[in-house]
């Protein structure tokens, strides 16, 4: 078991805490690793019948750890693209518990729960325009068929972080608690859905699931293509500058108007 993620089953839910409290849980490779290898896992295993996930210290999770994401070992498949496939394929139910600040990947991770409860001090942002990227893990049709176009494409092309509440309106959380109510209530609704057999919440997880298939490949390949052309791009090293250096970014103009 790795120590940035934490695991523990009992009553048929798997809950899994992200565990660099230090770091906000940001997730470097061995994290994404860690990921991966345990929704595979809970996938084929009987005895887990929901998935919690959550995350230690006073946030969920700062979404990537630039400092060491890296390159994948020997040129395959990236950790954090085996880590999303994963979580997006994962055939049973998901509830994630999130508190303080989540971002980006921290972020996109809870469009593939099915449901999501907040902490107050929940603070999202999807900073993909502010970081001259595109979205990831399929966030820019998950957000869409959770909350509808004009409201996702609010959220990703303002970088705006969103509060709990606002997320509550919005209809990214199932419900609003106090942070030390959080982790409890979560986990009372894990084992409420846990309680049944898990054949027949497969079945009800892939018949929600299925319209949504097509859609979420598209979405993988569209991202993947658009963050092969944005990473390393003179927009993307400029914010990503400038956020080292605490300034406002200086982004060059395409059309020379500005």
């Amino acid at each position: 078991m790795s120590a940035v993620l934490l695991q523990d089953l009992s009553r048929g839910v798997l809950e899994l805490t992200l565990n660099r409290p230090a770091k906000k849980n940001a997730i470097d490779n061995p994290l994404w690793m860690a990921l991966g290898d345990a929704f595979l896992e809970a996938a084929e295993n009987p005895a887990v019948r929901c998935v919690l996930i959550r995350g230690a210290g006073d946030s969920f999770s700062a979404g990537v750890d630039l400092a060491s994401f890296g390159q994948a070992e020997g040129g395959g498949e990236h950790p954090f693209e085996r880590a999303a496939r994963a979580v997006a394929n994962f055939d049973k139910p998901l509830v994630a518990a999130a508190h303080g600040v989540a971002v980006g990947g921290g972020a996109t991770l809870l469009f593939h729960a099915d449901m999501v409860y907040a902490g107050e001090s929940l603070r999202l942002r999807l900073p993909f325009a502010a970081l001259g990227l595109v979205p990831e893990w399929a966030s820019s049709y998950m957000l869409q068929a959770n909350i509808g176009a004009q409201r996702a494409a609010e959220l990703m092309y303002t970088a705006d972080w969103v509060p709990a509440e606002r997320a509550l309106a919005l209809g990214l959380v199932a419900e609003v608690l106090p942070d030390d109510a959080l982790v409890a209530h979560a986990r009372e609704r894990a084992e409420s859905v846990a309680q049944w057999p898990v054949s027949a919440l497969r079945e009800i997880k892939r018949c929600m699931r299925l319209p949504h298939r097509e859609g979420i490949e598209a979405a993988f390949r569209a991202e993947a293509a658009g963050m092969q052309r944005q990473v390393g791009s003179a927009d993307n090293i400029e914010a990503v500058t400038a956020l080292l250096e605490r300034r406002p970014p200086r982004f060059h103009c395409d059309d020379q108007t500005g």
